[in-house]
């Protein structure tokens, strides 16, 4: 009908209406334009490397990826490689690492244009005493429809973007958390190493501190029938036999336990290395820096980790605020339908639409400025908890730099009292060869030997323990390298 035919009631009712329409759109743009998300917030302050005492102009040259083997035993290093192929932790931190980048390509993805083809068909009985006329009601009939739907949102204002990085923080955190899994796991492998090997050296001094009590009371019972010595002397050189023993024996205990905790660690079976036998002496001291530089924080895979997180939560505070624009998505379909398959593909069951949408947040201000509040509160916990584990990650390191400074004096001192006690023990000696003494005071002398050499097997363990507690404090060779990330999430 054109506008001539048109009766002049109807041209004022849809003037009206258009007038009515045009004022309520601009009232809710009016609405929309005071949805303001409040005040503004400052989130927490992430802290510096000057504010933890890191030395900005120190570097620390970056350890080999697989910085074990600088400790030079083949063994370990077999060990440390099972165990991270079949650990079960890592095999959790792998699997999440894989959700987090799925996760992320899911989101890169949906922002993109939506294209569907639906194909359908349906056979019907019609109701008699329904809304659809004859002659389809009371009769059966087949119905079709082949549909190819469109759809887009364009990303006016940001949102898009600002999940898909928030996705990608979760991933490089994930990626990172994985990474401080392996490294953990392979200081926790060469620390039970270390520490089996110290028992094992242990054991072989405790063997020869037996064979001494041993040869001590013979000699002394020796001494009692020649009359030079009481029951009192031969009692107590009895006494310390079994003690001897007994020390062997909860050793072997120990050995037996570090033994299983590394097959366990290494993913095997508790039983697996009941021969395993390492040689302390044959472990070789790793090189540890002289000081801790900034560049810590970015070699430790848990900070990095805790600084994506940072990220992510910020990417969320930015989803949060384009909550209070306007949401656009452009729509359209094309297609065929038709009751009765014979006329699917005829001309006249074509279909095609378009369905644009605007989305105005009018009413539900109250909901979107705390959902805000929530994701800002997100994000001071997320700096917040940087901002501990920067904290920890600089004492750990420290605490290990330091323990590695005073073990390396404590060494020195050590051999100087090492080298003295096995030289009174060689004076001991040439004095009994020469008839000037007893050879209870030889026995007695190396006594101070063994002890010695107790020390010694205890300052080695805790030396190579505190290097390896220092190579984990640091991330080990770890480096940040989100380059393998960003390709994943783009395919």
């Amino acid at each position: 009908m054109s506008q001539a035919t048109t009766p002049l009631s109807t041209r004022a009712a849809m003037a009206a209406h258009f007038a009515v329409s045009a004022v309520a759109l601009a009232a809710a743009l009016f609405l929309v334009g005071c949805a303001s998300p409040g005040p503004a917030h400052t989130p927490l302050a992430q802290t510096t490397p000057a504010a933890v005492g890191l030395n900005a102009s120190a570097s620390e040259s970056a350890a080999p990826s697989q910085w074990w083997t600088t400790l030079g035993d083949a063994q370990l290093n077999a060990l440390i490689d099972k165990a991270l192929q079949g650990s079960p932790s890592l095999a959790v931190s792998r699997a999440r690492l894989e959700q987090a980048v799925a996760l992320s390509q899911v989101r890169e993805a949906a922002n993109g244009p939506q294209v569907n083809l639906g194909v359908d068909a349906t056979r019907q009985r019609y109701t008699a005493n329904g809304l659809v006329p004859a002659p389809v009601a009371g009769n059966t009939y087949n119905s079709g429809t082949v549909q190819a739907t469109f759809s887009w949102s364009p990303d006016f204002f940001g949102q898009h973007a600002a999940e898909l990085q928030a996705a990608l923080g979760q991933a490089r955190a994930a990626q990172a958390d994985a990474a401080a899994a392996a490294n953990t796991l392979a200081a926790q492998v060469g620390r039970s190493y270390v520490a089996l090997a110290r028992l094992v050296s242990q054991r072989e001094v405790a063997v020869r501190a037996l064979e001494q009590r041993e040869e001590q009371r013979r000699l002394t019972n020796d001494r009692v029938a020649a009359g030079l010595d009481s029951q009192v002397e031969l009692t107590q050189a009895q006494a310390a036999v079994p003690d001897a023993r007994t020390q062997i024996e909860a050793l072997d205990e120990q050995i037996t336990l570090a033994r299983r905790q590394v097959a366990v660690l290494s993913g095997q079976a508790p039983d697996a290395l009941t021969t395993l036998t390492p040689q302390l002496a044959a472990l070789q001291p790793m090189p540890v820096p002289d000081a801790l530089g900034a560049d810590l924080l970015g070699r430790r895979p848990d900070v990095v980790a805790a600084r994506w997180r940072v990220e992510a939560a910020t990417q969320g505070v930015k989803v949060a605020r384009t909550e209070f624009y306007p949401n656009i998505n452009i729509g359209a379909f094309i297609g065929l339908n038709s009751l009765g398959l014979d006329n699917l593909f005829n001309a006249g069951s074509r279909k095609m639409g378009v369905t644009p949408e605007l989305r105005l947040p009018i009413f539900d201000v109250g909901r979107l400025r705390a959902q805000l509040g929530g994701r800002q509160a997100e994000l001071d916990a997320a700096i917040a908890q940087y901002n501990g584990m920067v904290l920890d990650a600089v004492k750990e390191a420290g605490d290990a730099m330091a323990s590695v400074q005073s073990l390396t004096r404590q060494q020195a001192l050590q051999d100087d009292a090492a080298a003295s006690a096995e030289k009174a023990y060689r004076f001991a000696q040439e004095r009994y060869r020469a008839g000037l003494g007893n050879y209870l005071v030889v026995l007695s002398t190396e006594s101070q030997v063994l002890a010695q050499r107790r020390l010694a097997v205890d300052l080695r363990a805790r030396q190579l323990d505190t290097r390896l507690q220092l190579m984990k404090a640091l991330g080990g060779g770890w480096t940040d390298d989100t380059a393998v990330l960003q390709t994943a999430a783009a395919h």
